[in-house]
């Protein structure tokens, strides 16, 4: 089975300050399923991990690709339809741009399967490919 990560996933997979690091570092050793990162994340994550830990330390995350079971999906033109329908259907929720990308690339490949520390925003969520997306850890 395939999972998404996301943003607030993969920032408390790698500070090691964050709350929610112990449960993102345990998950993340037992996974042997395949992992999809959203491109669109890369800039939100690399934001919050230089201002959590500083410029020179925000780098480290990139050997993460190094070496890892990852693979990097592109958001499509062919999404931005979606994105945008997400974005109105949730308007009063205010879902941020790259949460609703990750929603719709989920769609378009058939995941339900999402790694975040969001719940407000994907629980909230009704994909068109399923009843809910399962939310982990």
């Amino acid at each position: 089975m395939t999972l998404i990560i996301d943003s607030s996933f993969l920032v408390a997979l790698y500070d090691g300050s964050e709350v929610h690091h112990p449960k993102a570092y345990d998950f993340a050793a037992h996974r042997s399923e395949a992992i999809l990162v959203p491109d669109v994340v890369l800039p939100e994550v690399g934001y919050l991990l230089r201002r959590n830990l500083g410029y020179a330390n925000s780098f480290n995350f990139f050997d993460f690709f190094d070496y890892s079971f990852v693979r990097l999906v592109p958001a499509f033109e062919e999404d931005l339809t979606r994105i945008y329908e997400i974005s109105r259907q949730y308007e009063s929720a205010q879902f941020d741009i790259v949460d609703c990308c990750i929603m719709a690339i989920a769609e378009r490949l058939n995941i339900t399967r999402i790694a975040t520390f969001d719940r407000r925003d994907f629980s909230m969520f009704r994909p068109s490919h399923c009843e809910y997306l399962e939310l982990l850890p």
